[in-house]
């Protein structure tokens, strides 16, 4: 059996942009998404602190230290610039490697800047 465990989060993200015509995901400062160990193509949950909406996605990575959070495609008619979001993934693991597996949580400051790596 495998368990769905939280492997890392990118909390309170602002997002930068919002753009409806394209065709879908969320683009990521690439210095966010390896702090965080997120790969491009990479599913996510996205939750709105702002307003309450979650989606289901996938990365594509922005410029490393551009401090860009931009929603893409039908999800930003959900989500748009200046909310605040947490970005999460998940990996499957075994019970055994679930008890001592710690997830990566990279908190963000209001630029997107790293503030610190829980």
């Amino acid at each position: 059996m495998l368990l769905k465990v939280l492997k890392s989060k990118i909390h309170r993200a602002t997002v930068t942009d919002s753009f409806a015509d394209y065709p879908g995901s969320i683009g990521i400062d690439s210095k966010l998404m390896d702090a965080a160990g997120l790969l491009p193509y990479e599913a996510v949950l996205v939750a709105d602190i702002t307003n309450g909406s979650r989606l289901e996605t996938y990365v594509v990575p922005e410029e490393a230290g551009s401090g860009k959070i931009v929603i893409l495609g039908a999800a930003a008619q959900l989500m748009k610039k200046g909310d605040l979001v947490i970005i999460m993934n998940f990996a499957f693991l075994t019970p055994d490697e679930a008890r001592s597996f710690r997830p990566k949580i990279v908190v963000a400051q209001p630029d997107n800047s790293i503030k610190e790596i829980l």
